[in-house]
């Protein structure tokens, strides 16, 4: 395995990895790793933990989220992440965590819960572009059966409240091809307000995994590079700085292709391992070099400073 200088994109028992920030720090540290960039999904839960580990072993640690950004196009209805790092010491600033912790809010939970049930009555409402609802589908319904809500209980609140029995209407209603489908994460536009507003530095996550050649557990439901590319500009015009072009999950080819992106636009590029266990999505598989990361850190450092 190649030497890592840092490896900028990982996740811990905070969201969805198997190591504790703690330990996943102290991998790193065995590995020779110099900076380790802990960028859980959507909360900043691991990141304190993981700054004190940092102390400990001597590493680096390069606070990020890896924020879901939620897409609903004609071509790609979905999701992308966007990987949002930003200075250790605003972790101290209460408005800063409140603001950041908003955003993700809007893309889980209840503020998702929220988005799709105004999304199913625009469409199959009594006054949406197909009605199929008698009445209109209101937060209660689905508080009724959980506090962290799923399709099932979208489904038990359209048979149970509005007396759809029929499972091809329900699935009409909630399945993943329904016009009113809405994936997780936040709106574009949203995360263009923060990013354009806040001292963060944003970068596109794997934006070529989904065109990885084969099976793989780097794939996952990604997009392909041309979707990427088709959304390209918006993404961009939302204050995205940079491009995760070392990744495991890109070929030789795509990691061409984002690299010419990055020098068109002038883009950072970063890289990282993704890492979410030791078996199959390991610590130290990808990163950037020293050079990189140093420009990513500039940025970094810059917008902090701006922002006193």
């Amino acid at each position: 395995m190649a030497y890592i200088f840092a490896d900028l994109h990982n996740h811990t028992t905070a969201s969805d990895g198997d190591f504790s920030p703690g330990d996943l720090v102290a991998l790193a540290a065995d590995m020779g790793i110099n900076v380790l960039g802990v960028t859980d999904h959507d909360t900043l839960d691991g990141l304190d933990p993981a700054l004190d580990a940092g102390k400990t072993y001597g590493v680096e640690v390069f606070p990020g989220v890896e924020v879901s950004v939620r897409f609903k196009r004609e071509f790609f209805t979905g999701t992308l992440h966007v990987l949002t790092y930003f200075s250790s010491a605003l972790l101290k600033d209460p408005g800063f965590v409140t603001r950041f912790k908003t955003l993700l809010a809007q893309g889980r939970g209840q503020g998702l819960v929220r988005a799709r049930i105004e999304k199913i009555n625009q469409v199959f409402g009594p006054g949406g572009e197909s009605p199929l609802l008698s009445r209109d589908l209101n937060f209660e319904d689905i508080a009724a059966y959980s506090d962290n809500a799923s399709r099932r209980h979208f489904a038990m609140a359209l048979d149970e409240k509005l007396g759809i029995s029929d499972k091809a209407t329900i699935n009409r209603i909630i399945g993943n091809d329904s016009p009113a489908y809405l994936p997780s994460g936040v709106e574009l536009e949203q995360v263009k307000r923060f990013i354009t507003s806040e001292p963060v530095v944003a970068v596109l996550a794997h934006p070529a995994a989904g065109s990885f050649p084969g099976e793989g557990h780097y794939k996952e439901v990604l997009p392909p590079v041309e979707t990427v590319a088709h959304l390209l500009p918006e993404i961009l015009d939302a204050g995205v700085k940079g491009l995760e072009v070392h990744y495991p999950g890109h070929a030789p080819e795509h990691k061409a292709l984002l690299l010419s992106w990055a020098q068109k636009y002038d883009l950072l590029v970063t890289g990282g391992s993704d890492c979410h266990d030791n078996a199959n999505r390991p610590v130290g598989a990808s990163g950037a070099d020293e050079q990189e990361f140093n420009r990513l850190k500039q940025e970094v450092l810059c917008a902090e400073k701006k922002s006193r």
